[in-house]
């Protein structure tokens, strides 16, 4: 394996993936593009355990610092148990006062035991709510159907009539589902603000933002969020630890108004196009992505000028860039112009060849060159013997 190029088996896919995860073929890929095709793999197609007694982990690996050291500080939030989730789900629609709807969404969440938690939970309010039900419909992609954003989520979700339960579960699973579809800012501002403390699946909300924020190239945040994720590396799943350790080693070595970072955006522009979205935020992506090329460009120019100007002045045989003179150019120079005097001799017959040689010469001319050379060099013997002057 080079320094570019990754190979990953099938069992690795499926070691860092977690149990669920289907059998793929060999996979290669470009070293620089593994963390964002492996964070597309874990949000295309996870539905694993995430809470603490189903969680497909890792073996105890502590969280690292920005610097390599093990961070001393402890967890800030802690993954519910099924039971947990369970009591504050059974408290809410108690709270709801519809009796009648109690055991359509036990009987949602029964169903969904052994699957997703935080799907479990939606499927639930879903019951017990029928506001929920627009939610659920909406978010698949759907031709003819306008795309959800933030500012289009239903009104009640941010009412304050509405319980805090209730509203973090919708706002959770929600965002998921539109950082699964590649709609990382809708996704962002719907996660943000959510408490991972309150969450009933927290490792879901940090994953998923930190998510956005790496695609969106907000390199501070994205470090902050996965750091976070990671206090609980021994705890969270084996996907989300591995693809999170990547992300972040990724953004810490990001630079700003690199070719790489002007390439992301670039990819960022074509998503966004893609998803049928060329307005302000769009165009102000662009912009920046024509002014960061117009600076690297000047920087490139600057420093070939600076080559340019360190290598000879102008009109010098050495141009300092590596290109040969222009052929309309006077070569300058700043030596004496002098040259070593050879002692040629006295003689008449200087520079004329014996007739034999002469004729070997022209021979091989005749073989190695076009025939307006042989033509040009009997002209220049015929002016040897008969002493004309070269014109």
């Amino acid at each position: 394996m080079d320094g570019d190029t990754a190979m990953i088996a099938p069992t690795t896919c499926r070691q860092w993936l977690g149990r669920s995860a289907p059998r793929w073929p060999v996979v290669i890929l470009p070293w620089r593009v593994m963390p964002s095709a492996l964070l597309a793999i874990v949000l295309a197609g996870t539905s694993g355990a995430v809470f603490a007694d189903e969680a497909v982990v890792s073996p105890p690996v502590p969280a690292t610092g920005e610097d390599g050291s093990d961070l001393a500080r402890q967890p800030t939030w802690a993954i519910p148990t099924r039971d947990e989730v369970e009591a504050r789900l059974l408290g809410w629609i108690d709270s709801i006062g519809v009796p009648e709807r109690r055991q359509g969404a036990l009987e949602a969440w029964q169903r969904r035991a052994g699957g997703d938690l935080l799907d479990a939970t939606m499927a639930a309010l879903a019951e017990a709510d029928p506001r929920c039900l627009p939610v659920l419909a909406i978010v698949p992609a759907t031709p003819g159907v306008p795309p959800l954003t933030a500012a289009a989520l239903p009104p009640w979700i941010d009412d304050p009539g509405t319980a805090a339960f209730e509203r973090e579960v919708v706002r959770l699973w929600l965002g998921r589902e539109l950082v699964r579809q590649e709609r990382y800012d809708d996704g962002l501002a719907v996660l943000e603000g959510l408490d991972g403390a309150s969450a009933i699946d927290p490792a879901a909300l940090l994953f998923h933002t930190a998510a956005c924020q790496h695609w969106l190239l907000r390199a501070d945040d994205a470090v902050l969020t996965l750091d976070r994720l990671l206090e609980r590396a021994d705890t969270i799943p084996v996907r989300y630890e591995r693809v999170a350790r990547l992300l972040r080693a990724d953004m810490a070595a990001l630079e700003d108004e690199s070719l790489d970072h002007i390439a992301r955006r670039m990819r960022d522009i074509t998503r966004r196009l893609g998803l049928g979205r060329a307005g302000p935020g769009t165009r102000k992506v662009q912009d920046g992505v024509i002014e960061s090329l117009d600076k690297l460009i000047a920087a490139i120019e600057e420093q070939q000028n600076q080559q340019s100007g360190g290598g000879g002045s102008p009109g010098s045989g050495n141009s300092g860039n590596g290109k040969p003179m222009d052929d309309s150019r006077v070569a300058g120079g700043q030596g004496p112009g002098e040259v070593t005097r050879r002692d040629l001799g006295d003689g008449e017959g200087w520079g004329n060849l014996p007739p034999h040689e002469r004729e070997q010469a022209l021979q091989q001319i005749g073989r190695e060159f076009p025939a307006h050379y042989r033509e040009a060099i009997e002209q220049y013997f015929k002016r040897l013997a008969t002493g004309e002057p070269s014109p």
